[in-house]
C-alpha cells in the first residue's frame, strides 16, 4: 500500500467538507457537489501543469469506504421503519413495485429501440433506466426528514421490489451477454432464493425480537457498537453472496432491529457513521466518472433517457400511490423521490462492457446517472412546488375528490 494513501484520504475528506460547506451556503442538495468534486479529482481527471491531483492510489480504499456508506444509509432507513409496517403494506407494495418496473422497463426498451441499438444493447439500456439508486433515495429521505411520510413505505417497498427484479434480470442478462444463453431454471432459482431469503430474514427476525431485546441489553457502549456493526456487516455481506444486494441486506437488518426496544440507542450510534461514510460514497461515485466521455452522442442519448425517466417515474408514482390509496400529492412524491439513478445503472453498464457490447453504453450511463443524481434530490426537495404546478394543468386534486365522493355515495344513500 502506498505510503501517501493516508494523505490522499485526508485530502479527499477536506474536499468533501468544502463541498458540504458550499452546498450549505447555496442551500442546495449536497449530493451533486460530492459527485462533481469526485469527478474533478478522479483517476480520469486532468493534470494541472506538472501537478497531479488525481486520487489514484487511494481510489480503491475510498470506494470501499463508500460501500460502507451505502450500508449505513440503508441500515438507518430501515431503523426508521419496522417489519410490521411493511407487512401491512405488502399487497400495495407488490402492486406498486410491479407498476413501477413495468412502466420504466418498457420505456427503456422503447428508448433503446428508438435509438437504433442492437437487441443486447437495448436490454442493457432498459436495465440502466429502470433501477433507482438506493443510496441517493435513502440520503434524500433522511436529509429532508421524510421518513415518517405516508408515501415512504411505498418508496421502501419499491426499492426492495427492484432488488428482486435486479437479481432476476442480471441472471438473464449475464446469460445472454456473457455466454449467449440463459437457463430458465437458473433464473427462476435465483429469483426464488432472493425473494425467499428476504422474506425469511424478515419473518425470523421478527420472531427473534424478544431474544434480541435481551442480547442487546449491553451497558458497554463499545461492546454494543461491536455487536450491532457485526450483525450489519455479516448479514449484508452474506446477502451479496446469494445475489441480494448488500444494501438491501443492510435495510433488512435495520427493519428487524427497528422492532426492538433498543432502536433509539442504535439510531444515535449510527447517525455519525451514516453521515461520514455516506458523504464518501457520493465522492467515490464521482471518482468513477470520466469527464471526457460525457459529450457527443452519449450526451444526447442520456438527455433523451432523462426525459423518458422523468415522465415514467411520475406516472408510475401516481399509479402506485393510487393503488395504495395515497393522496395525489403523496403519490407525486413517490415518483419524484425515486427518480435518481446511481450504483445499479453503473453495474448494468459494466456488464455490457464485460460482454463486449458497444462502448457508448458506459459514457451514456455515466452522463445519465450524473444528470439524475443532480436532478433527483432537487426534484424531491421542490416536490411541493412541482406538484402545485402540475395540479393546475392536470387537476389531480379535483379528480381525487370526485372519486372519493363517488366511493362515499353508496354509504350515504343507504343511510
Amino acid at each position: 500500500m502506498n505510503h501517501y494513501i493516508v494523505f490522499e484520504v485526508g485530502l479527499a475528506l477536506v474536499l468533501i467538507a468544502l463541498a458540504g460547506l458550499v452546498s450549505t451556503k447555496l442551500r442546495f442538495s449536497v449530493i451533486p457537489f460530492y459527485i462533481l468534486i469526485g469527478m474533478a479529482v478522479g483517476p480520469h481527471a486532468f493534470k494541472i501543469w506538472h501537478l497531479d491531483f488525481r486520487f489514484i492510489e487511494s481510489a480503491a480504499l475510498i470506494e470501499f469506504m463508500g460501500r460502507i456508506g451505502v450500508l449505513f444509509l440503508l441500515f438507518y432507513l430501515g431503523l426508521e421503519f419496522s417489519v410490521g409496517r411493511l407487512v401491512k403494506a405488502g399487497r400495495s407494495i407488490v402492486t406498486g413495485g410491479t407498476i413501477y418496473i413495468l412502466i420504466n422497463f418498457t420505456l427503456g426498451l422503447i428508448l433503446g429501440w428508438g435509438l437504433g441499438f442492437p437487441l443486447e444493447e437495448i436490454l442493457v439500456i432498459a436495465g440502466i433506466t429502470t433501477i433507482s439508486s438506493s443510496a441517493i433515495v435513502a440520503k434524500v429521505l433522511v436529509d429532508l426528514k421524510r421518513t415518517a411520510n405516508p408515501e415512504t413505505e411505498m418508496i421502501l417497498g419499491i426499492i426492495m421490489f427492484e432488488d428482486v427484479f435486479l437479481a432476476v434480470y442480471i441472471s438473464i442478462l449475464s446469460g445472454l451477454v456473457l455466454s449467449g444463453s440463459s437457463s430458465l431454471g437458473g433464473v427462476l432459482l435465483s429469483a426464488l432464493i432472493a425473494l425467499g431469503y428476504m422474506l425469511a430474514l424478515l419473518v425470523v427476525g421478527r420472531k427473534l425480537v424478544p431474544w434480541l431485546n435481551r442480547v442487546l441489553n449491553i451497558r458497554s457502549g463499545e461492546l454494543f457498537a461491536l455487536v450491532i456493526f457485526a450483525a450489519l456487516f455479516l448479514i449484508a455481506g452474506f446477502s451479496e453472496t446469494i445475489h441480494v444486494a448488500e444494501a438491501i441486506g443492510a435495510l433488512l437488518v435495520g427493519l428487524v432491529l427497528a422492532e426492538t426496544e433498543h432502536v433509539k440507542r442504535i439510531e444515535k450510534l449510527v447517525i455519525p457513521f451514516r453521515d461520514f461514510f455516506g458523504a464518501i460514497f457520493f465522492f467515490s461515485f464521482g471518482l468513477t466518472i470520466d469527464p471526457l466521455s460525457l459529450g457527443g452522442d452519449a450526451l444526447w442519448y442520456s438527455l433523451a433517457a432523462v426525459i423518458i425517466t422523468l415522465i415514467g417515474n411520475f406516472a408510475a408514482g401516481m399509479l402506485a400511490g393510487r393503488s395504495a390509496g395515497l393522496s395525489p400529492r403523496s403519490s407525486a412524491n413517490i415518483g419524484l423521490t425515486i427518480v435518481s439513478r446511481g450504483e445499479f445503472s453503473i453495474i448494468m453498464a459494466n456488464l455490457g462492457k464485460a460482454g463486449g457490447l458497444l462502448a457508448i453504453l458506459q459514457p451514456f450511463a455515466a452522463m445519465y446517472v450524473l444528470i439524475l443524481a443532480i436532478l433527483g434530490p432537487l426534484l424531491t426537495k421542490e416536490s411541493k412546488t412541482i406538484y402545485k404546478l402540475l395540479d393546475k394543468v392536470f387537476q389531480f386534486e379535483k379528480r381525487h375528490l370526485a372519486r372519493s365522493s363517488r366511493q362515499a355515495a353508496p354509504a350515504t344513500d343507504n343511510e
